[in-house]
């Protein structure tokens, strides 16, 4: 007979996982107790060793859908004379160092109630247990329990109140339990807000779906904009309505059958789709598709998501099987999660809503997913996986992260702790700013921390730059943006380096002044050089070049050939007086700032090959570039890299006049694209052997937005791998700008006392020599 204490992590609090352990140790016939402490969860568990191993194995691998854990030690203590085993009453500060579950998908138990006609919460749209539905979205305060929580508004009924106090219950302790005798309820509304006469709201919705109307839908993080999907002017008033010219919408499909008729999904695929944080992912749209072509425009893929929501499945099983699921908001505005900002700011696009009263404390927006190189990439992380910590390689001092100006997520740091916040958006005005000071606000008061030093971009103008230089009683920490992307991949991956980090993005603000996004640096935490980039090329216009890739193709143009620049079938749809202004702001260097991006070299192309002259959203015509490309096709266009004083330049002007000669050859656009890809992917493979020789570091970590294309990075993955370098990448952190964060915390706490200081260095170098 013996007797185990074993101390479990993470998130297994308020996820039903003391009346797991408790009937995990009773079938197992063992005795003893759990119990919540500020660390997790403290099982005493005492039997015989077969069975104590038995357990110990079952508590990994059978927790509930909800736990997640990050830790668990195991100590021998001396048995007692037990012979049951109970749930004890939690011990100290429960709360203090506990982990807040994300929202979850309706679990199978609550579907087959939802569904049965002699169940009491036969299809109630708000059912729920402790192993689904919401958790992050509705807490406003902690400890987790029902008094801190929007549900405080619905005070149980007797039947409720009976399963939130049963151990045994599937409901024991599920803060939001409701029926349709005590809880939340569904209104239907017009377009002005006025309650509309429905016996039935969910049938009456359904049929306005089906009659072709857009209709707003209040969801668990916010609100969505949803249509039917298979008609296409339904799909082309929501854009239109919304201002959304081309930007691909989600879906949402009833299950994976329905999704099998329209997108191609392998194994890997069906498993991300179904996974408790139900994200949308990127599948391969299926040739000859039911899909109105409106919905993703010269896109290979769709963005798909399966129902997370009691609501979701019961408007699919009652309307359209397949429906457009898109924020509910304006174009550049954050989602709308309030009744009143939704009623007003979506005015004008809803013709009905679908609304109920149990209040959202926090938006959050649908998490975007897709498979690259085998494993799962976050895109966007937001509901499902917020705020699941990143377990950090060592403790540090509370940081707060700003992040950056686009894609913005804050991160906050507790000891060996990281956590992201939700999805905020482009911080471009004052809705944005207010849900950035709002997730702010939230996440110290969830984790109980006030942080000491405050991260942001290095770059002056950024609203996330100005509020951290705004705050009072903090040590503000400046990080580069590119260093940040550098560390962040390494800090996702908990290695400490140094590495080769190869980082290409759109912009960041260099250390010289000038817009860097084609770097490749040395350093980790501690501190960087940058050891090779692209060559700086004028942006015409600024940010107007971002807006119109044909700038940056003119600019390329003339950096490759000189004023003698040939015919460029695709840039005859730009006026000429238009072309000779962009080739004056080039030659005078009047508004023209110098980039060494990676992401205006993918657009510049783009432009060059005609796919995309002007762009209605960021990141689009990179995209579409990808989209046309042929993966059969095993060409490469070359690079040149030359050393420049204690630099490496990568020069394309070769790249652009392979593309060039191809255009005038009639080559196709499909091998055109690829052959850059290649071409980009090889030049990657060529800096990081010559680095390797000179530093002796072969560990290479890749981040920023390009490496969000699978045909480039699966390309680099391979040619570095196969040459026995050791590749990071993200998967759980996105490596765009949303992950930015992550390794804003890290460099910042490294620069603190009692950490490590910064280390004296010279003007570019990050203190690293």
């Amino acid at each position: 007979m013996q007797r185990r204490r074993i101390v479990i992590e993470g998130v297994v609090q308020g996820v039903g996982f003391r009346p797991f352990v408790c009937q995990t140790a009773r079938r197992f016939g063992l005795a003893g107790s759990v119990h919540n402490d500020c660390r997790g969860v403290v099982v005493e568990a005492q039997g015989y060793e077969p069975a104590l191993a038995s357990f110990l194995a079952a508590l990994y691998e059978e927790a509930p859908p909800l736990a997640t854990i990050t830790g668990l030690t195991v100590e021998t203590i001396p048995p007692r004379n037990e012979t049951s085993f109970s749930i004890g009453a939690s011990v100290g500060n429960a709360t203090a160092g506990a982990q807040i579950a994300p929202d979850a998908f309706v679990c199978g138990d609550c579907l087959n109630e939802l569904f049965n006609p002699a169940d009491r919460r036969y299809r109630y749209p708000f059912i729920n247990c402790t192993n689904c539905g919401p958790r992050y979205s509705l807490i406003e305060a902690i400890p987790y329990d029902r008094p801190r929580t929007t549900m405080a508004d619905f005070a149980m009924c007797p039947a409720c109140l009976t399963e939130y106090r049963d151990p045994a219950s599937r409901r024991f302790h599920a803060q939001p339990n409701a029926c349709p005798e005590c809880g939340p309820s569904l209104v239907l509304c017009d377009a002005a807000g006025t309650a509309m006469e429905a016996g039935d709201c969910l049938a009456a919705a359904a049929e306005l779906l089906r009659s072709g109307k857009v209709l707003a839908v209040k969801g668990i993080g916010g609100y969505h904009l949803t249509v039917d999907a298979c008609n296409p002017v339904a799909v082309a008033t929501l854009r239109q309505r919304k201002l959304r010219d081309e930007k691909p919408f989600a879906l949402m499909a009833a299950d994976l059958d329905v999704v099998r008729s329209f997108a191609e999904i392998d194994a890997s695929e069906s498993r991300l789709l179904s996974g408790v944080e139900r994200p949308i992912v990127l599948l391969r749209q299926r040739p000859g598709n039911p899909i109105a072509a409106g919905v993703a425009p010269r896109n290979r893929y769709f963005g798909v998501m399966l129902p997370y929501a009691p609501l979701h499945h019961l408007l699919l099983r009652s309307g359209p099987d397949i429906l457009v699921m898109t924020s509910g908001n304006r174009a550049d505005e954050p989602i709308a999660f309030t009744d009143a900002s939704a009623l007003q700011r979506l005015a004008g696009i809803a013709d009905a809503f679908l609304l109920h009263n149990r209040r959202i404390h926090i938006r959050s927006d649908d998490s975007v997913a897709r498979l690259m190189a085998g494993k799962a990439l976050l895109l966007r992380r937001s509901r499902g996986f917020v705020p699941r910590s990143l377990h950090l390689l060592a403790a540090q001092p509370p940081v707060l992260a700003l992040g950056a100006e686009l894609k913005n997520a804050i991160c906050l740091t507790r000891g060996e702790d990281a956590y992201l916040s939700e999805h905020i958006g482009d911080l471009k005005n004052l809705e944005s700013l207010a849900a950035f000071q709002g997730a702010i606000g939230h996440l110290q008061q969830l984790l109980e921390v006030t942080p000491r030093i405050v991260a942001h971009d290095l770059h002056p103008d950024y609203l996330s730059t100005r509020h951290a230089l705004s705050l009072a009683g903090v040590t503000p920490v400046a990080v580069q943006h590119h260093h940040a992307h550098l560390v962040s991949c390494l800090g996702e991956n908990r290695v400490a380096g140094p590495a080769i980090g190869v980082i290409f993005d759109g912009s960041g603000y260099g250390e010289d002044g000038r817009v860097w996004g084609g770097e490749f640096l040395i350093g980790d935490a501690a501190g960087y050089r940058r050891a090779a980039h692209l060559t700086y090329l004028p942006m015409p216009g600024g940010d107007a070049a971002v807006r119109e890739p044909w700038r940056m193709a003119v600019s390329y143009l003339r950096h490759s050939y000189g004023e003698g620049i040939p015919a460029i079938p695709a840039l005859q749809s730009i006026p000429a007086m238009e072309q000779r202004i962009v080739a004056q702001m080039i030659d005078r260097r009047i508004n023209a700032p110098l980039t060494s991006s990676c992401g205006r070299l993918f657009d510049g192309v783009a432009a060059l090959i005609g796919l995309r002259p002007r762009v209605s959203f960021e990141g689009q015509a990179a995209m579409e570039l990808e989209m046309v490309a042929a993966p059969a096709e095993q060409g490469a266009y070359p690079s040149a890299v030359e050393r420049i004083g204690n630099l490496l330049e990568i020069d394309p002007a070769l790249l652009i006049r392979a593309v060039v000669d191809d255009l005038h050859a009639a080559v196709p656009v499909a091998a055109i694209s690829a052959r850059f890809h290649r071409g980009v992917a090889h030049m990657v493979f060529q800096v990081c052997r010559i680095l390797r020789a000179e530093s002796g570091l072969s560990l290479v970590a890749l981040s920023g937005g390009v490496f969000q294309n699978v045909f480039l990075t699966e390309t680099v993955l391979a040619l570095l791998r196969d040459d026995d370098f050791t590749v990071l990448t993200h998967s759980l952190v996105p490596p765009n700008d949303g992950g930015l964060a992550l390794g804003q915390a890290i460099i910042a706490a490294q620069r603190i006392p009692p950490f490590a200081p910064p280390t004296a260095g010279a003007a570019g170098t990050g203190g690293l020599p």
